[in-house]
C-alpha cells in the first residue's frame, strides 16, 4: 500500500475565507439592488429614476460591503496575531508548562498519556509556536485572516452581482420589470447558491433552495413597500 503525501491532498477549507466573502458579497448585489429595483417599479417611478437607484445601489453597496470586510477581517486577524503574540511569550516564559498543555490537549484527543507527552515534546522541537497555534488556537497559516482579499472578493463580487438585476431593470419592459427583475434575479440566486455550495463541498439543492426563499422574501417585501408609498402617496 503506498502513502500519499498529505502535501497533495485537496482541501476546502483553505478556500473558505475568500469564498464567504465572494459568495456574500454576489448574494447581497444581487438581492439589494433587485430589491430596490423592485420597490421603486412598484412605487411606479420612471426609468430614469429606476436606473438612478439602480447605480447608486451599486455603488454605495459595494464600497460598503468593501470597508465592512476589511475592518471585521481586520479585526479577526488583529484577534489572531494578539493569540500568538500570547502564544510566544508562554513558551519563553514557561516552555515546561506548554509542554504539558499541549501533552493534554493529544490525552483528550485519545492518546496515551506517556506517548501524548512524547509527540507534544517533539512537536514543540520542531515547532513550538506553530504546534500550540494549530492545536490549542486552532490556526493554521491557509487559514488566516486577509482583509485586502476579503474586501476585494465582496465589493467585485457585490458590483457583479448587482449588474444583473440593474440589467434586467434597463431593459425589460416597462409592463415587465418586476416580473423581470425578480424572475431573473431568484434564478441566479439559486445558481449561484448551488455552486457556492459545491465549491464547498456542501449540498447544492439545500443551499439553492436557501438563498432563494430568503431572497424571494427581501424582494416581497421591497415590492409591498413600494406599493404601499403609491397607495398612499400617489403621484
Amino acid at each position: 500500500m503506498t502513502q500519499s503525501d498529505p502535501s497533495l491532498e485537496r482541501h476546502r477549507g483553505g478556500r473558505a475565507g475568500w469564498l464567504r466573502a465572494a459568495v456574500m458579497g454576489a448574494n447581497d448585489g444581487i438581492v439589494s439592488t433587485a430589491s430596490l429595483v423592485v420597490a421603486v417599479a412598484a412605487a411606479d417611478a420612471s426609468r430614469a429614476t429606476l436606473l438612478l437607484t439602480g447605480v447608486a445601489s451599486v455603488v454605495a453597496g459595494a464600497m460598503s460591503m468593501a470597508a465592512g470586510e476589511y475592518v471585521s477581517v481586520c479585526t479577526q486577524r488583529d484577534t489572531e496575531r494578539a493569540d500568538l503574540a500570547r502564544e510566544r511569550s508562554e513558551l519563553e516564559s514557561s516552555p515546561a508548562a506548554e509542554v504539558a498543555e499541549l501533552a493534554l490537549l493529544y490525552q483528550q484527543r485519545g492518546v496515551e498519556p506517556q506517548l501524548a507527552e512524547t509527540v507534544a515534546r517533539q512537536m514543540m522541537e520542531h515547532d513550538a509556536l506553530g504546534a500550540h497555534a494549530r492545536d490549542e488556537l486552532g490556526w493554521s497559516q491557509e487559514r488566516a485572516a486577509r482583509p485586502v482579499q476579503a474586501a476585494v472578493a465582496s465589493a467585485a463580487t457585490f458590483a457583479l452581482g448587482a449588474l444583473l438585476p440593474l440589467l434586467l431593470g434597463a431593459f425589460a419592459p416597462a409592463a415587465r420589470v418586476i416580473v423581470a427583475v425578480v424572475a431573473g434575479s431568484l434564478l441566479c440566486l439559486a445558481l449561484l447558491g448551488g455552486l457556492a455550495a459545491g465549491a464547498g463541498g456542501a449540498p447544492r439543492g439545500r443551499a439553492a433552495l436557501r438563498v432563494t426563499f430568503w431572497s424571494a422574501l427581501a424582494m416581497a417585501l421591497s415590492a409591498a413597500v413600494g406599493a404601499a408609498f403609491t397607495a398612499f402617496h400617489p403621484t
